[in-house]
């Protein structure tokens, strides 16, 4: 089950509905979580085997107390994986456009850390720029589309798609040029690690990611085209090829432990760290 369902999670997606999981003999069943659907209590419940979602969900969980939470495996994308797009074509766009501006921002914890981050990293004081939430993203881009906001800030397809239809213009992305992280990542629970479809899932991720990273974009948006209906083949497709060219599939799927400590940094420069658990403590 996926916590958000947008193209930068293609290698999850298509351990299921690209056969890859099939292909050890395991079944895979593929969905995305119901709004409020908390992904511990996913998981905890059994309602889920793996979930994907970031290691920041687990500092969440150790800060409010808890003692038993779920375990992330592998990692799904190494970079933040945010379009930023405007309602003009700005082929120099420089980052300091954006002060003085409303952005209309995706203010889940860990999107709104990084784009803080990447702000400051690219050179733009956040404190100027009017941080719009309208809430989620279907949400968020019903208000662009009322004329609410100069920029919006989305992951792939939903801002290529804006763009074919004239209603944006993709200016900059939130992860290039910056250090790889523990951005998102697969979850479970700690006795999944013991049964056998740990280890075929793993595999499977593994040579799902590899094909993403590397097929040609219209092969791998072919093989996951009818669970995004709505969005043109060909926004789905430069969607891949963005997430590509990012390197946000680059690499292998275990969690290093340097892009967990940058994740941590990220989070401990926008004053949003109450502490900083240990990697063996979320991760395995």
């Amino acid at each position: 089950m996926a916590t958000r369902h947008s193209a930068f999670y293609t290698p999850f997606i298509c351990v299921a509905v690209g056969g890859f999981l099939e292909r050890e003999g395991v079944p895979a069943l593929y969905s995305a979580a119901a709004p409020g659907d908390h992904y511990r209590k996913v998981l905890m419940e059994g309602r889920a085997d793996v979930m994907q979602t970031a290691v920041s969900a687990g500092w969440r969980d150790l800060d409010r107390g808890e003692t038993e939470i779920p375990v992330h495996i592998a990692q799904i994308n190494c970079r933040d994986g945010f379009l930023l797009a405007g309602r003009r074509p700005e082929p120099a766009f420089r980052w300091q456009s954006l002060e003085g501006a409303a952005l209309l921002a995706d203010h889940g914890a860990q999107p709104l850390a990084m784009l803080r981050y990447s702000l400051r990293q690219h050179g733009a004081d956040p404190g100027r720029i009017r941080l719009l939430d309208a809430g989620n993203p279907a949400r968020m881009i019903a208000a662009f589309r009322s004329g609410e906001g100069d920029y919006i800030h989305l992951q792939a397809p939903a801002p290529h798609q804006l763009e074919r239809e004239g209603a944006a213009h993709i200016v900059a992305s939130t992860g290039a040029g910056l250090p790889s992280c523990a951005f998102s990542s697969v979850a479970a629970r700690r006795d999944f690690l013991l049964r056998p479809e740990c280890a075929a899932f793993l595999r499977a991720l593994a040579a799902a990611r590899s094909w993403a990273a590397s097929a040609p974009p219209a092969e791998i948006a072919a093989s996951e085209a009818a669970l995004f209906p709505g969005v043109p083949f060909d926004a789905l497709t430069d969607a891949i090829a963005f997430y590509q060219s990012l390197g946000a599939w680059s690499g292998g799927t275990a969690i290093p432990a340097a892009d967990y400590e940058q994740s941590l940094d990220i989070f401990a420069s926008t004053g949003n760290l109450p502490l900083r658990h240990p990697y063996s403590r979320v991760c395995a």
